[in-house]
């Protein structure tokens, strides 16, 4: 398998965005999620390899691939991060993932519902970070909202925590139970042609900190929490080929 990746320096002006659009395909049967990416169908899947350095100002610009793909059950998320330090000490549910390098998937669910969104963030470790906007994100995050069923799994290649060296990569899989969604989107499990509007972005690391993502920002500074400027997905009813 060869990971390809395509970066973009600089922001994105509001009058030039075009939403990106993805295909998930279903997979036909149930991955084992333990960050080696070794299954069929994870060669066969699509792969989003155009992140965007929407904030970019110095240093080097790390590559990240991503895969995505569903069942009845979960949608299933799996990256590569390229990276010469890895960054990784949280270890606890709803801890500091974000001073870490961490990984994130923003998902809302009902296309109609724009505004209403959740965010899902982890580091290499399987710490994870959940978060529900049911008004938007100018306005409080909901109250002790947990994701439910979440599996994380991570491998990486290198040393952490340790600069004096230099790294290669860390590789992460995640599944995340449809049901956690139920009460926003349209269809949980999503039906065949289903749209939900996502964004994937990265960020973190002690040094030559990230800040990329597949549907660019259109803020000055780095904010993620811009619903109005993620992608779509389409669930398709085909599995994907094996």
């Amino acid at each position: 398998m060869v990971w390809v990746v395509v970066g973009s320096a600089g922001g994105t002006h509001a009058d030039e965005f075009h939403r990106p659009q993805f295909t998930i395909y279903r997979t036909g049967s149930p991955i084992k999620i333990d960050g080696h990416l070794n299954e069929l169908q994870w060669k066969s899947a699509l792969q989003i390899s155009d992140f965007h350095f929407t904030w970019y100002t110095a240093g080097k610009q790390e590559r990240t691939t991503a895969k995505m793909l569903w069942d009845d059950k979960y949608l299933y998320v799996a990256h590569v991060c390229q990276d010469d330090w890895i960054t990784a000490r949280c270890r606890e549910h709803d801890g500091p993932v974000a001073r870490d390098d961490c990984f994130e998937v923003m998902l809302a669910p009902h296309v109609d519902k724009p505004n209403v969104y959740f965010n899902i963030e982890w580091n290499v470790l399987g710490a994870w970070v959940d978060n529900h906007r049911p008004d938007g994100p100018t306005k409080p995050r909901a109250p002790k909202w947990d994701a439910v069923g979440v599996k994380i799994a991570g491998q990486y290649v290198g040393t952490l925590n340790d600069d004096s060296d230099q790294d290669e990569r860390w590789v992460v899989e995640v599944a995340i139970p449809f049901e956690n969604f139920s009460a926003v989107a349209a269809n949980t499990p999503p039906k065949p042609n289903d749209a939900w509007n996502l964004n994937l972005n990265r960020h973190g690391g002690d040094t030559n900190l990230q800040y990329s993502q597949w549907s660019p920002g259109d803020t000055p500074r780095p904010a993620f929490h811009t619903p109005h400027r993620f992608g779509r997905v389409i669930f398709s009813g085909q599995t994907v080929p094996r």
